[in-house]
């Protein structure tokens, strides 16, 4: 609850009222115009407490991934390790650290993160080329020498 009153916190409460008030001011504004005859205007009446609705909503979710955060244990209580070898440090990319052994670390992914898994294409054996793959380096090397063509205009 202490890292929400941060200057940068501040800050950031300030501008959610900042702009929800005005946002909402812009709204009632427009109502009057509405009103006096301004047909549009009940679209722009419509819009602006959706705008202001919408900050408050970012905001909210900012304030609750940073209660998140806090909430979380430290991974500084202890070394972080891999899975299955509890004694195995584990450096920043996963991998076990150097001069330690033990396999990749597979589990214990950061809260909140979501990161793609990318699987390396290899060929099947030592001096085989992979089919697909030299197709289309067969189809980038064209795209290379015709500079000015469209991805429609290969003749492969």
């Amino acid at each position: 609850m202490k890292r929400l009153w941060t200057p940068a916190w501040i800050a950031r409460h300030v501008a959610m009222v900042v702009l929800v008030t005005t946002f909402l001011g812009l709204g009632w504004w427009q109502v009057s115009r509405a009103a006096a005859g301004n047909a549009i205007s009940w679209g722009y009446a419509v819009e602006w407490p959706i705008f202001a609705g919408f900050v408050v909503f970012v905001w909210w979710r900012e304030v609750r991934h940073a209660l998140r955060t806090d909430s979380t244990p430290s991974a500084d209580a202890g070394a972080p390790t891999s899975a299955g070898h509890p004694a195995t440090p584990v450096g920043p990319d996963g991998r076990a650290a150097s001069g330690a052994t033990g396999s990749v670390r597979t589990e214990q992914p950061r809260s909140g993160i979501r990161r793609p898994v990318r699987v390396a294409r290899v060929p099947a054996g030592p001096g085989e080329e992979d089919a697909d793959l030299a197709a289309y380096n067969r189809y980038l090397s064209w795209l290379n020498a015709n500079p000015g063509a469209k991805p429609g205009d290969y003749p492969g």
